[in-house]
């Protein structure tokens, strides 16, 4: 029976490379995205995977959301938990809104996937739980207190609930990338990126997406049942966690 994998944020960047070798791998895949409704229509045009409009931040939402998809393709065997955004200021500038939208997406959101599949998982004696934290939710970054802090609760989450997990046959792990060469890094003027930020990458070069995506299915396979609770730093030597 084909495993159905659902990705977060699954339909642009870092997700939609992930969604794409899930689904080159053998998976039933559907892509979750919140608002970009003409770049999801050309995702499942160009891809043929499903994508699935709903917040992560929203916990009914969620349920609802997920409800669907196993309808359309079965229960959820791989959940992969991508979707964040960001809300930069320096912390003295920072608002409880930019605090809270970011801690919503980034944090909340990962309970919020992950508990409506969790006991579907738990009954089946198998689950892939991935989480995309960040290199900044390791050694922090300035004008990101939000976002740091989020993408650290993420990883401390996982370590936690793969302890309960394991037993059960589920594995939870998190892939922390560094830059990585989405629209939203190469979107940084050029000059900035050649002296300030690529010199930072001992490999000296920005990641690509398709690396993360194959940190994935590496994850979610049934040879990688061993790994759990465990970090895969992937920035290019740049952060040693």
């Amino acid at each position: 029976m084909t495993k159905v994998a659902l990705v977060t944020g699954g339909s642009r960047g870092i997700g939609a490379a992930i969604s794409i070798a899930l689904k080159n791998a053998g998976y039933a895949v559907a892509a979750n995205y919140a608002g970009n409704d003409e770049a999801a229509k050309k995702f499942t045009v160009e891809t043929g995977i499903k994508t699935y409009k709903w917040s992560v931040a929203d916990y009914e939402a969620c349920a609802a959301g997920i409800k669907q998809v196993e309808a359309d393709l079965g229960p959820v065997a791989v959940l992969v938990n991508n979707a964040g955004i960001t809300r930069d200021a320096m912390f003295h500038k920072m608002t409880p809104q930019q605090w809270s939208e970011v801690i919503g997406t980034n944090l909340s959101g990962v309970f919020n996937m992950t508990h409506p599949v969790w006991g579907g998982m738990r009954d089946r004696k198998f689950g892939r739980v991935i989480t995309i934290s960040s290199i900044n939710g390791q050694k922090g970054q300035a004008g990101q207190a939000n976002y740091s802090a989020a993408k650290a609760g993420d990883i401390g989450f996982s370590k936690a609930l793969a302890q309960e997990g394991a037993r059960a046959g589920i594995t939870v792990n998190v892939i922390c990338p560094g830059y990585i060469a989405t629209e939203m890094v190469k979107a940084i003027d050029e000059k900035v990126l050649a002296e300030r930020i690529i010199p930072q990458i001992p490999v000296g070069r920005l990641g690509e997406p398709e690396e993360i995506a194959r940190c994935v299915v590496f994850l979610a396979s049934d040879e990688a049942g061993f790994i759990t609770g465990s970090t895969i730093t992937a920035n290019g030597g740049q952060y040693f966690a």
